[in-house]
């Protein structure tokens, strides 16, 4: 990365940063001011009920008062009616004070007192009542005269007004918390979306002047590039001559060393036949007779068809070496030939071909289906699944059955992932990487091979235009993941 690009990148990220905290702090402080304004409007309309309540317990004392005052006055009984509504209304009222109260207990004083004076006040107007009702008007009034219900009816008004400031101060105190809550996130709003709205404009400044700059270099780029595409074919021919040279040059090589390792194999025949020949002197008795005698007949017997044995599992190792190249040479030169291959026949043609081997083995291989049709190289895969199939029942764990699982996975990219599962000896983890190179061999070397199979298989997938892993436990059993794309690449990759 460029330093301009990392400049722009470090600028642009404090400009979002930037904004994105202040957006963070703007709802941090929103969701606050939201709290401290509910907080208020709660204890507003708490408030207000407050003063209803006491404004109506104050008016149904009111009314008894009146009512108690007509009757007195007139003796007809029409006005008992609302004397009587407002002392059944004045508990309840008082009730409905105490429960809008109730979460202020610092005010419980001040209500006690005031619910003492209003029952001195009803117990002075039922007196009152009573005696008037009982035909005693002078003593009724006589009462009245004495000035102790007008007394009662002042405290009462003087307690209730004095809980009513209390109260007003509050609604006071909340509605200015309304209003100051309001004007702080009317300007933190403001204050917010200015650094917000800066924030932008210096990342799109910032973006503006380095797409000029890009702009400005990419005509350069352009004139650079030009003919590019031609320097990199002509490399790529290159590459492809002289990869052809190493295949040619592998073919050549291996096959002149096959002419002098038959040589040395014919002569070590020879050799075997002409000690054939001497083992035969061994049992003559004249040979002991002889100072060398002895020296020769344990050469005869022993070091000679030990070195002709060293000899013939040497030659041997090397053809095999030799025709593992060739046989790798000659698939890289080959043409690959795409073909329509519908892959649940193909399994079902491969395990077809090696179920003699599962069924001495009494093993299963189980192909779960669907299964995908692709373009490819027939024969190409045949050899890449057919190879791992092979390993599979080859490198079995002993005292298990052999259990192979052939699946199709699926893949973010749009290719083909075939995924061939045993439950086999397995691969250390020290070895996993090796697996793929050639003339490596993983694990106990009890199998007959040269090392060259995996390799092949990783050679020829990426022919194919593929890509093979493993994932391996040991004594559990291994997983190939063959990646395989869905129409053989017109130009696919070298070996």
């Amino acid at each position: 990365m460029s330093a301009n690009s990392s400049n722009l990148l470090r600028v642009t990220y404090v400009f979002a940063a930037a904004g994105v905290l202040t957006l963070v702090v703007l709802v941090a402080v929103s969701f606050w001011l939201l709290e401290k304004t509910t907080t208020s409007t709660r204890d507003v309309i708490v408030a207000r009920e407050q003063l209803t309540a006491l404004s109506q317990l104050l008016s149904s004392i009111q009314d008894a008062e009146t009512g108690q005052r007509g009757y007195l006055l007139t003796g007809e009984s029409r006005y008992l009616e609302p004397y009587n509504i407002a002392i059944e209304d004045v508990p309840r009222r008082m009730a409905d004070v105490r429960d809008k109260f109730k979460d202020q207990p610092q005010l419980k004083a001040g209500l006690d007192k005031i619910a003492a004076a209003i029952a001195a006040k009803l117990r002075e107007l039922a007196s009152t009542v009573e005696l008037r009702m009982a035909g005693k008007s002078s003593e009724a009034l006589a009462v009245v005269n004495t000035d102790r219900g007008k007394n009662l009816m002042d405290d009462i008004r003087k307690l209730v007004a004095e809980q009513t400031e209390v109260v007003e101060t509050e609604l006071t105190k909340s509605i200015q918390s309304q209003q100051d809550n309001a004007v702080l996130a009317r300007w933190f709003t403001l204050g917010a979306g200015v650094v917000i709205l800066l924030a932008a404009l210096g990342a799109v400044a910032t973006i503006l002047r380095y797409t000029r700059a890009l702009l400005a270099t990419r005509g350069k780029m352009e004139q650079l590039n030009m003919g590019l595409e031609e320097r990199v074919k002509e490399r790529t021919a290159d590459l492809q001559r002289a990869n052809d040279e190493i295949q040619r040059f592998a073919y050549i090589v291996s096959h002149d060393l096959r002419a002098p390792l038959v040589n040395v194999m014919g002569y070590t025949s020879e050799l075997e036949a002409g000690l054939a020949t001497l083992a035969s002197l061994c049992e003559d008795p004249k040979l002991v007779e002889l100072e060398s005698g002895p020296a020769a007949r344990t050469a005869i017997r022993e070091d000679l068809p030990e070195s002709i044995g060293f000899i013939r599992t040497s030659t041997h190792k090397m053809d095999g070496l030799i025709k593992a190249i060739l046989k790798l040479s000659r698939e890289g030169q080959r043409i690959l030939r795409p073909e329509t291959v519908d892959l649940e026949e193909f399994f079902d043609s491969a395990i077809a071909a090696v179920q003699h081997r599962v069924t001495e083995a009494d093993g299963e291989i189980e192909v779960l289906r669907p299964m995908p049709t692709i373009e490819t190289d027939r024969l190409a895969l045949e050899q890449v699944f057919g190879n791992l199939i092979d390993n599979a029942l080859k490198y079995t764990m002993p005292g298990r059955a052999p259990k192979i699982i052939i699946e199709q996975v699926p893949s973010r990219w749009g290719a083909i992932v075939i995924e061939v599962r045993d439950n086999g000896r397995g691969i250390a983890a020290d070895d996993a990487e090796r697996v793929f190179d050639l003339f490596r061999r993983a694990g106990a070397q009890d199998k007959q091979g040269e090392g060259i199979g995996l390799a092949h298989v990783k050679t020829l997938i990426r022919r194919l235009g593929g890509e093979i892993t493993m994932t391996s436990e040991l004594k559990r059993g291994t997983t190939f993941r063959v990646m395989l794309p869905r129409k053989l690449p017109e130009k696919p990759n070298a070996q």
